[in-house]
């Protein structure tokens, strides 16, 4: 199996905007064409954060 690409900034920070416009993390793998896993991950690696910048 090849091993996935690391997502680009501008688009972890398109999934975090998406989250903060109330889009469920269905609705944003639809969106961005990625799996829900890595939609759920981003997000919570950003609320442990502090809600600071995510580097991908």
């Amino acid at each position: 199996m090849d091993r996935p690409q690391e997502l680009s900034e501008f688009k972890c920070g398109t999934v975090i905007g998406s989250h903060l416009c109330n889009k469920s993390i269905r609705e944003i793998s639809l969106l961005l064409n990625i799996p829900q896993s890595t939609v759920s991950d981003i997000i919570t690696k950003w609320k442990q954060l502090g809600k600071a910048a995510i580097q991908p």
